[in-house]
């Protein structure tokens, strides 16, 4: 199963991104405003993803069926605030708030991960927190 356990916190959303318990990466989004488009990271749940390419972000993946939202995609970006609007990036390492390193490079490593089960059928995402 492929988990993003995330962490809000004021000004971005920071996550942990495993499959089947291994980490695979971690995870940049914007700060949770209640699902607001293009300022608000999406709502936690199930959501299935689809292999995707655009001529922006060449190979990456669509989350699919977000309630109110379109085009929330996984693709490389190392600052949330200047680079997403709305949608996962997935880093090799967090640096600060909002802040990653080697995004990139982290999703080839999640491209590579995923290829195997894309080819078995649909991929979902569970989406988290680790709120206590």
């Amino acid at each position: 199963m492929l988990v993003l356990t995330r962490t809000y916190l004021p000004h971005a959303t920071h996550g942990v991104l495993t499959l089947n318990g291994t980490h695979l990466a971690y995870t940049l989004e914007l700060a949770w405003r209640n699902n607001a488009r293009t300022i608000s990271c999406i709502p936690e749940g199930i959501y299935t993803l689809r292999k995707r390419y655009s001529e922006k972000f060449r190979w990456h993946y669509v989350v699919l069926n977000v309630p109110n939202r379109s085009y929330i995609l996984l693709h490389a970006a190392n600052n949330a605030q200047k680079e997403l609007q709305g949608c996962i990036a997935p880093v090799t390492q967090i640096v600060a708030e909002g802040i990653g390193t080697q995004s990139k490079r982290a999703l080839q490593l999640v491209m590579e991960q995923l290829a195997t089960l894309t080819q078995k059928g649909l991929l979902q995402l569970h989406i988290t927190s680790n709120t206590f």
